[in-house]
């Protein structure tokens, strides 16, 4: 009797489901503003956010007017102000990317697109709470009172720069904003966010500490370190995965096998 052949393993290589120039969809969420509850943002428990993991949590129609449970009721001066940062942010990367690619810089990550991610939540915070950012988040800094002036210094390397020319273009910092500086390695923003809060949790401070990552971010380790020290000493810090479905030209789901980065913890 002929011996049975044996199976050749090989190595799983995952296919993205979509590749640059296809046409995006949202189909697993819903379009417009849901009905999802808003829970107490101090008090809840974790158990009751689970929800808004697996789903989109909506604000804006598709008239961009705010509606729903969410609604911020923001005055219209809150509009204008964030409004104004916004367009600065767009402005002041339109700009610096001209000059770095007329070789007048050295080096130039912009945030076009994301400018309201750290805008809109800096203008949330307290002014002695802590940032900790990625390069996507310099609009944080307006919020805080830079000028646009002294971010090209830095960017420049020039004599009025506040680092005095020892960090790379776009590796901002701003004591004066309590605006921490780049880091290049990306995901240890999130272990350094995590024990600033720890600390200032320590010493009874009335303070909180923010920071960011992109989706891709999340396979370092790092980010489990952050997300294993916070969920266990609770310290008061806010943790955002800016997701927009792509790291350095990879595909989410090319990194991850679960279907949100959340719920890998």
């Amino acid at each position: 009797m002929a011996a049975k052949k044996k199976k050749q393993v090989t190595l799983h290589v995952p296919s993205a489901p979509f590749r640059p120039g296809d046409k995006a969809s949202f189909a697993p969420f819903e379009n417009e503003p849901g009905d999802l509850s808003r829970p107490d943002p101090v008090n809840c428990t974790a158990s009751e956010t689970t929800d808004h993991a697996y789903g989109l949590v909506r604000v804006l129609d598709f008239e961009g007017k705010a509606s729903g449970p969410w609604n911020p009721d923001l005055t219209p001066d809150e509009l204008r102000e964030g409004l104004e940062h916004m367009v600065r942010m767009r402005i002041f990367d339109d700009r610096m990317m001209k000059m770095q690619r007329t070789g007048k810089l050295s080096f130039y990550m912009r945030s076009y697109g994301e400018e309201a991610v750290a805008i809109a939540q800096t203008m949330a915070l307290e002014t002695q709470d802590w940032i900790f950012p990625t390069y996507r988040q310099p609009g944080a800094q307006f919020v805080r009172g830079r000028d646009m002036v002294s971010m090209i210094n830095h960017c420049i390397g020039n004599e009025e720069d506040n680092v005095k020319g020892r960090q790379m273009p776009v590796h901002y910092t701003y004591r004066e904003g309590r605006f921490i500086s780049v880091s290049s390695p990306v995901g240890t923003q999130f272990s350094q966010a995590v024990g600033v809060a720890m600390a200032s949790q320590y010493k009874a401070l009335d303070e909180c500490c923010i920071t960011w990552i992109g989706d891709g971010s999340s396979a370092e380790g790092d980010y489990h370190y952050a997300l294993n020290f916070a969920s266990v000493f609770k310290p008061p810090v806010i943790l955002n995965i800016v997701n927009n479905q792509w790291a350095n030209f990879t595909q989410l789901t090319l990194q991850v096998v679960t279907q949100h980065s959340l719920q890998e913890d």
